[in-house]
């Protein structure tokens, strides 16, 4: 029988929880685990001020201009856990999140569902991306507002930081992002799930525009079924 694999990576519930988990439950949470939820404050919508709205539409008009997106990314548990690896972002709807060794772990959007593909049990697992918080991302167009609450906008310089909750699931978690300026380019966002915890993603060497195929967005047991390599 495959064992655990333990050491300073995150366990698959943090893999989880950097990118699939978060807004409305950590993605997996019935078949990993019995995850609580409730235990976080309601967050409270921000009072906007003009400023704040100006750079709100500032974000929205950069993510919407995003096509396809790669980059290195370091993702930090709020136990210490450390991963690394390599996404890939291609709007509206899919994203690619390959970890790096000894990770088993690989991460899929296809437009209607996020996969979660562990390579050492051969296990493949299924949810909407609607109820993860990589819609926040993939969703077309984004929009900060209506079925998003933004609770902060928060600027320091060379960085601008945006906090945010999906509307109908107010106890369920938030998503942070932050930005840096000049130009205005996403670098790091953190998920906090319903419990409070933390997991932050830290974005490295970001390139923009690169042509990606459907392919790259189907787990490996996904290809198999089809019949493909």
């Amino acid at each position: 029988m495959p064992k655990e694999r333990t050491g300073t990576g995150p366990n698959r519930r943090r893999v989880l929880a950097g990118f699939a988990g978060g807004a409305g439950a950590l993605l997996l949470g019935s078949a990993l685990g019995p995850v609580g939820f409730g235990a976080a404050p309601r967050p409270a919508a921000a009072a906007l001020t003009g400023t704040d709205h100006a750079d709100i539409q500032r974000v929205e008009r950069y993510l919407n201009d995003v096509d396809t997106l790669k980059a290195r990314f370091r993702q930090i548990a709020e136990d210490g856990g450390i991963a690394q690896g390599t996404i890939y972002l291609r709007r509206p709807g899919r994203m690619r999140v390959e970890y790096d060794p000894p990770v088993p772990v690989l991460l899929v959007a296809d437009g209607m569902l996020v996969s979660y593909y562990d390579s050492e049990l051969d296990q493949l697992t299924q949810v909407p991306l609607r109820s993860t918080p990589a819609w926040f991302l993939l969703r077309d167009p984004i929009d900060l507002g209506g079925d998003i609450t933004v609770t902060e906008v928060e600027r320091a310089p060379g960085a601008l930081r945006v906090s945010m909750y999906q509307t109908d699931e107010p106890d369920a978690g938030s998503v942070e992002l932050v930005f840096a300026e000049d130009p205005l380019q996403l670098r790091q966002w953190t998920i906090t799930d319903a419990q409070g915890k933390e997991v932050l993603i830290r974005l490295e060497s970001v390139s923009y525009g690169a042509s990606m195929a459907n392919e790259l967005f189907a787990t490996p047991r996904t290809r198999r079924q089809q019949g493909t390599r």
